[in-house]
């Protein structure tokens, strides 16, 4: 039987007139395949010559293919299209297992999320997990039942050193705090710099978390243009001059949301012009562990005026609500302290200790290394993938930022990813003053990479389509 009768026979038996479309395509072809008219090794028509022969939205059509992928039907092949799976039979299940929770929200792979990538490495998962045993084992109670110092004890502090030694060279544990995530550092160090209508700079494009801080305690932030570096030291001068800002908020390394990182020369030259105006520096160095030869953080090149803040969500887990906290000098850490103990109270001790616990037995290492190899594969994916140019990236972080070409607008391409089960973010919640039509997507929140590679040719699909043709309204 030739392919152009197979095709129709199983595009025949489409039920168009009950339930959600691409429910239905799927269906079809689960039929088809139990059977017996599609037979392994099958390839299904393009996506828009399928949604062309039914008269449907084209992205209907991207969500069916999705859909039967996630039930084991079919699999896709970069520039060969998509085929009914080799090892498919006839026993096979009604239902493939759904994604899991956490890749899948309302029933979309969300890649709005900007996660750390799930890594395959069953020695590791088991040490991590024993972890959690060690720790309940050596005073799990004792932990439950009290509260944590005001940034933490001694020894989390030690740890909040080891961990950073490397890209802040000497550094002691007397100049290190501990806080309950990065949102809750930012809280405490704008509640101890800062007063209520005070001008801070930063990006302008720039994490969500700050841009809500700032707005919750009515202070103004201050754009700075950006290039391919960052944030551009000649904007930052003429706003110090004009607007005499009380601080700096800056993301220098694989910056959320445009990956840029800025050069060791850009870094000097924003650091002079903040000593020159005397504007303090807060540093979000969420990222700085990832990268293999990172570039000296701003607290490693100008102690004196940098708050260094190190959150561990992206280099070892979002669930450790963990951030290291590095002053100016120790003078600063009395006040610091209060502020912490007045604005975000303690950081778990469980948390505490667990990242403690990983830092001290060598875990946290084997947890980075992974992430980074994991990473990588991923961006390999996006490049075989993703048409060039259209994106900047970052081959050590693992976010993208993708640039959208007229007539498409991020509101209605991130509108028409939805529809095709895949949640983004546009550039809306980082803008400062008017958003450029980009959207980030996160590599990391897809469970798999096939499922990662699922998700980009959707969009790659999207990109290469008109609005005005992916979209039916009756």
């Amino acid at each position: 039987m030739g392919d152009d009768v197979t095709a129709d026979s199983w595009i025949s038996d489409i039920d168009m007139d009950h339930g959600p479309l691409y429910l239905a395509i799927a269906d079809a072809l689960e039929a088809g395949i139990r059977s017996g008219k599609l037979g392994n090794g099958f390839r299904l028509p393009p996506q828009r010559s399928l949604a062309k022969d039914l008269g449907i939205d084209f992205t209907t059509v991207t969500r069916a293919y999705a859909e039967a992928r996630k039930r084991g039907l079919v699999e896709g092949k970069v520039g060969l299209g998509t085929y009914i799976r080799v090892e498919m039979s006839h026993t096979m299940p009604t239902r493939a297992r759904p994604l899991p929770d956490e890749a899948r929200r309302g029933g979309v792979v969300d890649m709005s999320m900007n996660l750390p990538p799930r890594f395959d490495d069953p020695d590791l998962t088991k040490t991590m997990r024993q972890s959690l045993a060690r720790i309940d084992g050596d005073g799990g109670l004792s932990l439950l039942m009290r509260y944590q110092e005001p940034g933490g004890t001694h020894a989390d502090r030690m740890a909040g050193a080891h961990y950073l030694s490397a890209r802040i060279p000497g550094l002691t544990a007397d100049r290190v705090l501990v806080c309950p995530g990065a949102q809750g550092a930012f809280l405490a160090i704008a509640g101890m710099l800062l007063n209520q209508g005070d001008a801070v700079c930063t990006e302008a494009l720039t994490y969500p978390g700050f841009r809500s801080l700032a707005s919750h305690m009515k202070m103004r932030l201050l754009p700075v243009e950006m290039d391919a570096e960052g944030m551009r030291p000649d904007s930052f001068e003429a706003l110090c001059k004009s607007a005499a800002p009380k601080a700096l908020y800056c993301t220098p390394t694989l910056h959320n949301p445009t990956t840029a990182t800025m050069s060791l020369s850009r870094r000097e030259d924003v650091l002079a012009i903040a000593r020159t105006y005397a504007v303090p520096i807060i540093e979000d160095d969420a990222y700085g562990a990832l990268p293999y030869t990172p570039i000296p953080p701003l607290a490693a090149l100008a102690p004196d005026m940098v708050y260094h803040v190190a959150s561990l969500s992206k280099a070892l887990s979002p669930a450790l609500r963990v951030a290291y906290v590095v002053p100016p000098d120790s003078r600063q850490v009395p006040r610091l302290v209060g502020a912490i103990r007045a604005l975000t109270s303690m950081t778990s001790p469980i948390t505490a200790a667990l990242a403690r616990e990983w830092i001290e037995n060598g875990t946290a290492v084997r947890i980075l290394e992974a992430i980074r190899q994991e990473t990588a594969a991923r961006q390999q994916i996006a490049r075989e993938t993703l048409p060039p140019g259209c994106f900047s990236s970052d081959p050590e972080g693992f976010h993208l930022w993708l640039r959208l070409e007229a007539p498409w607008s991020r509101g209605e391409f991130v509108d028409r990813l939805r529809g095709s089960g895949i949640g983004t973010v546009p550039s809306d919640p980082f803008a400062v003053q008017t958003p450029p039509e980009c959207v980030r997507l996160g590599l990391g929140a897809a469970t798999t990479r096939a499922d990662l590679t699922q998700s980009l040719l959707s969009v790659r699909d999207l990109l290469t389509t008109l609005p005005s043709l992916s979209s039916m309204v009756i």
